[in-house]
């Protein structure tokens, strides 16, 4: 029953046994609910993939995976400088570009470090993945958009800041 007590107000659900909460010719006693795996009788899905494959990991997985990767290949040069800084992947940028923005779709944005907040580099997921021809270009497409945007940060030319810059297309 619902809370205003009527089995019939909107929201209460009355099952194939008319009224909830009792059974026809057993009395008042509760419902023996029928036990059903799931909605088609099928029972509980487990996982599509075994953890030990490959294709467990979600393509959103992988991606942050190319970026930790891209990142870290920069830390083992600019430590210092990258002291403090965050590394976050978001899926798509908002929707109000920012004023040095023209044109396109931006794949990564750089935030100086602002009232406390540290500087972090943000890589936008799919604009790059949409961008990228394969797993191989992926995977240079978000190594380049990481350096690019830690040039920002360090006021430098992408070049400077990984001299394979680029090379890979």
């Amino acid at each position: 029953m619902t809370s205003s007590g009527h089995p019939h107000a909107p929201g209460h659900h009355a099952g194939p046994l008319g009224r909830r909460g009792s059974t026809p010719g057993l009395g008042d006693g509760p419902v023996q609910g029928v036990r059903r795996r799931d909605r088609r009788g099928r029972g509980p899905r487990g996982p599509l993939m075994p953890s030990t494959m490959p294709a467990y990991r979600t393509r959103a997985e992988r991606f942050d995976d190319l970026v930790l990767d891209a990142v870290e290949r920069l830390e083992r040069r600019w430590t210092r400088q990258l002291d403090g800084t965050e590394f976050a992947v978001e899926d798509v940028p908002p929707s109000n570009p920012a004023p040095w923005e023209h044109g396109g779709v931006p794949l990564g944005r750089y935030f100086p470090a602002d009232s406390g907040l540290p500087a972090r580099i943000v890589v936008y997921r799919r604009p790059v993945e949409a961008r990228a021809t394969d797993a191989g270009d992926l995977a240079d497409l978000v190594r380049d958009v990481v350096v690019e945007q830690v040039a920002h940060l360090l006021g430098r030319s992408p070049e400077d800041v990984d001299p394979g810059y680029g090379d890979a297309h």
